[in-house]
C-alpha cells in the first residue's frame, strides 16, 4: 500500500510544488495520475522513488516510512519499485536481451538466474522473438515493451509509468495498456502518468487529478465520482484541467516553459542518468559515474555483454 498524510513540498525558490497532499493507493491496484505541466505529477512520482524528501507529511510505502528511510537503504527500497520512462532510456549498442539482463546484472543475479528471469519477461511482454535486436531495429511499441521489461525483470511490487503510450500510434498504445493489465492482474501495482485522455476513458480506472500541486479530483469506477467520461468540453467546464497532448520525446536540451518546471530541471539527481552512459569501455563499469546510491550494494564484477548469457542457449531457444 502507499500512502501519503499531508504531503508538501516547497522548492529553493519558493514555488509550491505540492500542497497537503493526502493519497491511498491500495495493493494491486490500477491508477492513472493526470494533469497538466506544473501540476504536481512528476514531483509527487519522484517522492515515491527517494529522489526527493518531503518538507512535511509522510509517505509510507509497503510499510517502510521514506522519511525515516536511511540513505544506504535507498538502493534496496528502489529495487522495490519498477519505472518505465517515457523516453525508454534503452542502452543503444546492447541487444533487447541485454537491455533487459543489465537490471538484474547490477543487483548481482549469477548468469543462471539472469538467463531463466530475462527469458521469462520476453515472453510475459511478446519479445521473444527480438531477444538478439538492437532498439534501433524496433518499432516504438517494441521499444516501450522492452523498458517495461526492464522494469519488470526484478520483481517489482510497485510499477510506474510515465506517458507509457505518450509517443506510441494508436495501435501500440492499446498493446502497451493491455500489457500494463496483464501485469496488474498477476498482483503488481501499477501506477500510470499520462496526459492521454482517451485511453483514461478507454480504461476505466481509478483516476487521480492534479492541478497546482494539489489533487482535485479522484474518481473511482463503480462510485458516483467514478461515472463520468473525460472530454475537453466537459473538464473546462469543471475543476478539472482540459488534457494536453504530451509532445514526442526528442533528443534535445531541456527548455522550461513554466517556472516549476525551471525549478523541476535544477532540482533533477542523477540517478536515472546512468541509463544513458557510454558502453564502449564495458569492463569499466564499475567507475565513478556509476558509483551512485541506485545501484546496489553488492555490485558485479563482470561485464555486461554476454557473461551472463549461456554460450549453449540463446534467449530464443530457451522459450520455445
Amino acid at each position: 500500500m502507499i500512502e501519503l498524510k499531508d504531503v508538501s513540498k516547497t522548492y529553493r525558490t519558493g514555488v509550491k510544488a505540492l500542497r497537503n497532499i493526502n493519497l491511498t493507493i491500495s495493493d494491486g491496484e490500477f491508477c492513472f495520475i493526470v494533469g497538466k505541466s506544473g501540476s504536481g505529477k512528476s514531483t509527487l512520482v519522484r517522492l515515491l522513488t527517494k529522489e526527493l524528501d518531503t518538507d512535511s507529511g509522510s509517505i509510507i510505502v509497503n510499510d517502510t516510512d521514506l522519511r525515516k528511510l536511511r540513505r544506504s537503504r535507498v538502493p534496496a527500497y528502489r529495487r522495490r519499485l519498477g519505472v518505465v520512462f517515457q523516453d525508454f532510456r534503452l542502452l543503444e549498442d546492447r541487444t533487447v536481451y541485454e537491455n533487459i539482463a543489465f537490471a538484474q546484472l547490477i543487483i548481482g543475479k549469477s548468469d543462471a538466474e539472469i538467463f531463466e528471469n530475462v527469458t521469462k519477461i520476453l515472453g510475459l511482454t511478446g519479445l521473444s522473438s527480438k531477444a538478439d535486436s538492437y532498439p534501433r531495429q524496433l518499432s516504438g511499441g517494441e521499444q516501450q515493451r522492452t523498458a517495461i521489461a526492464r522494469a519488470l525483470v526484478n520483481r517489482p511490487e510497485i510499477l510506474i509509468a510515465d506517458e507509457p503510450t505518450g509517443n506510441l500510434d494508436h495501435e501500440n498504445a492499446e498493446e502497451i495498456m493491455k500489457l500494463l493489465e496483464r501485469i496488474n492482474a498477476q498482483g503488481t501495482t501499477v501506477i500510470v502518468i499520462t496526459h492521454d485522455r482517451e485511453m483514461v476513458n478507454r480504461m476505466n480506472r481509478r483516476t487521480v487529478s492534479m492541478s497546482m500541486g494539489e489533487i482535485i479530483s479522484d474518481r473511482i469506477p463503480g462510485t458516483a465520482s467514478g461515472s463520468a467520461t473525460y472530454t475537453e468540453d466537459s473538464a473546462k467546464k469543471s475543476i478539472l484541467l482540459p488534457f494536453e497532448k504530451p509532445e514526442l520525446s526528442v533528443r534535445k536540451p531541456f527548455m522550461a516553459e513554466t517556472p516549476e518546471e525551471a525549478i523541476d530541471s535544477e532540482e533533477k539527481t542523477d540517478w536515472t542518468e546512468d541509463w544513458e552512459e557510454d558502453w564502449d569501455e564495458e569492463e569499466d563499469w564499475l567507475d565513478d559515474e556509476f558509483d551512485s546510491p541506485v545501484y546496489s550494494e553488492k555490485k558485479p564484477t563482470r561485464g555486461l555483454r554476454g557473461a551472463h548469457r549461456p554460450h549453449h542457449k540463446s534467449a530464443k531457444e530457451g522459450t520455445k
